[in-house]
């Protein structure tokens, strides 16, 4: 964003970008709502309403790590956990209670938001099997060259019960490219416990992508004005 702000505070419309993820959520019937913030969070806290809790992720170790700091907030919460990102301001209150819908079968125990992009580069590829179902996520610094074909990407948003959401956190490592503890590893512990994941795809992509550069801003910007 060629700025020192955090980028969840860049304004949408006079707007902060995570306000747009707040004000989705609550309409969507999500009350509890817990911010993980990081570089210059106490920014991040002043544009938040007190009904927002908040935790710390003291060092940006990676998506994973950062909903593990969220553990012993979640304490007393058992169920359905929502977990959105701060940056990409479009999701639909809509889309969130759809996630919620298909995370109800007893089967299933997470639900990923994906969507098809002509050009997919910079998002993780979703990789099914023959008949369609969910297999894992690969981020693009370790997909193989066949595997950055796939159109299909993870938008970064989940449906997850709780238990085996923390559960798979606690069984992921950071064997990978970016040395990071990377959130959709988690679901790889759905799978092995012999659950599903669902995935739920967007109709219209802009609806999950997320704002990492001002021509990102500039894209969400021009598709509010013509909608």
């Amino acid at each position: 964003m060629e700025s020192d702000l955090p980028k969840v505070i860049h304004h949408l419309r006079e707007k902060p970008l995570i306000l747009y993820v707040v004000d989705s959520l609550r309409k969507a019937g999500i009350t509890d709502i817990i911010a993980v913030v990081g570089y210059k969070g106490e920014m991040v806290l002043d544009i938040l309403d007190p009904g927002v809790r908040h935790v710390w992720q003291r060092q940006q170790l990676g998506t994973g790590h950062a909903v593990m700091q969220a553990e012993e907030a979640l304490a007393g919460f058992d169920g359905t956990i929502i977990i959105a990102c701060g940056d990409v301001p479009l999701i639909k209150p809509s889309t969130f209670e759809n996630l919620i819908r298909e995370s109800r079968d007893e089967k299933t125990k997470a639900v990923v938001l994906t969507m098809t992009l002509a050009n997919p580069t910079g998002y993780g590829r979703i990789v099914k099997n023959e008949t369609g179902e969910f297999i894992r996520i690969v981020e693009e610094k370790d997909a193989a060259p066949e595997q950055r074909l796939i159109k299909e990407v993870n938008t970064g948003t989940y449906a997850f019960d709780k238990a085996f959401l923390f559960e798979g956190l606690k069984k992921i490592n950071t064997n990978n490219a970016q040395r990071e503890y990377y959130l959709p590893d988690a679901l790889n512990h759905v799978l092995a416990s012999g659950y599903k994941v669902k995935t739920v795809m967007l109709d219209e992509p802009i609806e999950g992508s997320g704002v990492n550069t001002k021509n990102d801003l500039l894209a969400v910007e021009s598709f509010l004005a013509s909608n």
